[in-house]
């Protein structure tokens, strides 16, 4: 009556679960795992553990203890680990606890006080608005401007 059949078993480790939409996901690793080698998810990934290789996702979530060899692309990324290679995100947060080495490209920042990043920062200009802004552009008025928040 209560007994399990063996195809009813759960899984032990469950990578990824359906988000509050139900048509997305989002993948997990864990701060036991160590991944050598690139990494690509269509949604939002969550590190805490090590990767060595590049990250390319739509949200990135790091985790403090969380450490990135290679490089991170991504619409969004929220830092809170150590990256040790470019980032190219159109909206970064750098939290507090975050180390970068490398060179940041981003559309909006945002920078706890705290934050250490060894490298140069960077306006990414989107492909459509680089042939518009290298016609149009007026040095002057300054229209194309990076948006930059520091946060507290």
């Amino acid at each position: 009556m209560f007994s399990k059949k063996p195809d009813q078993a759960p899984r032990a480790n469950i990578a990824s679960k359906p988000m509050a939409n139900g048509n997305s996901t989002f993948s997990v690793i864990g701060s036991d795992v160590t991944i050598k080698g690139d990494i690509s998810a269509s949604t939002e990934l969550h590190v805490d553990g090590r990767i060595e290789g590049d990250i390319s996702c739509a949200s990135l979530v790091q985790g403090e203890g969380s450490v990135v060899h290679g490089a991170i692309e991504a619409e969004s990324a929220r830092l809170s680990g150590t990256v040790v290679g470019s980032i190219s995100a159109r909206e970064l947060v750098v939290l507090k606890s975050a180390r970068i080495e490398g060179d940041v490209h981003y559309d909006a920042l945002t920078i706890e006080q705290g934050a250490e990043v060894e490298g140069r920062f960077a306006h990414r200009v989107p492909a459509q608005r680089k042939s518009d802004s290298a016609a149009s552009a007026d040095p002057k008025t300054g229209g194309d401007e990076p948006k930059l928040t520091l946060a507290s």
